[in-house]
């Protein structure tokens, strides 16, 4: 939370000093949270993903892992501003939700869960930092249309830094969200005895890879870039956002295991 006010702060003010002190705290909180994720795993012998307390925690972790690799390599300091409000608001969800212990189950004893879990993950916080680049794409096209310029105009860096973060976000949430993808069909194989049910996760899961798929594909052929670029990665994780949340909450299937409250 400290860390999200540092960065609100910084888009402001404009003080590297604020950004720094931000980024910094985002780091010491993202160790303590990985310590106490393998707290848990140790304790339980089962990797924390047994309700969606546990499940929430390992998507606020990954995204805020995520972020802090790509602002190491591309230097998007303004990104934060996005990224560290989004895991807090995630993480204050999760302060709320109960905890109760789950009883251990085969389901969760899988080496592959670890392995789809984790990629399926890394690969949504990428999508997720995506969207918020694009948001961050369409403010700074809009200021430099406008003739007063305004706000976001000094404070958001060219559309081409942006063009080219975002699609590093897409490249690299779709590699792990494939292999999220591959290592799932490992484990529902190994836990139900087949690599496809056409459980509703599975479904939706293949329409958001497919989606992601047709972005690329555009970019590479056609040269989707910039505006259209950033809209489709906006589309792209409302998509993604109803597969995790809609699919588990609304439709029954195999992953209602894993966000039970």
């Amino acid at each position: 939370m400290m860390s999200t006010a540092g960065y609100v702060a910084y888009l402001f003010i404009q003080k590297d000093s604020l950004q720094r002190a931000a980024f910094y705290l985002l780091v010491i909180s993202f160790l303590c949270h990985s310590a106490t994720i393998g707290y848990a795993f140790v304790k339980s012998g089962h990797f924390p993903v047994r309700n969606l307390h546990e499940t929430l925690s390992i998507v606020g972790w990954t995204l805020t892992g995520v972020f802090l690799l790509f602002q190491y390599k591309y230097h998007l300091k303004i990104l934060g501003v996005y990224a560290a409000p989004l895991a807090t608001l995630i993480m204050v969800v999760v302060s709320y939700l109960p905890n109760e212990p789950v009883q251990a189950r085969a389901i969760f004893n899988s080496i592959w869960l670890v392995f789809h879990v984790i990629a399926i993950f890394i690969g949504e916080a990428s999508f997720a930092l995506a969207c918020g680049v694009g948001f961050l794409y369409l403010l700074q096209e809009n200021a430099i249309k406008s003739k007063q310029r305004g706000f976001f105009f000094k404070r958001l860096p060219s559309l081409e830094l942006l063009d080219t973060t975002g699609y590093a976000f897409i490249i690299a949430g779709f590699t792990m969200l494939t292999i999220g993808l591959i290592s799932g069909f490992v484990y529902a194989k190994s836990v139900w005895g087949r690599f496809w049910s056409w459980d509703p996760k599975e479904v939706w899961s293949g329409i958001t890879w497919l989606l992601y798929a047709a972005l690329l594909h555009q970019r590479l052929t056609v040269g989707w870039r910039g505006r259209k670029a950033a809209i489709m990665a906006i589309i792209g994780f409302a998509v993604l956002l109803f597969t995790f949340f809609g699919v588990n909450f609304i439709l029954k299937g195999h992953h209602g295991e894993f966000t039970k409250l």
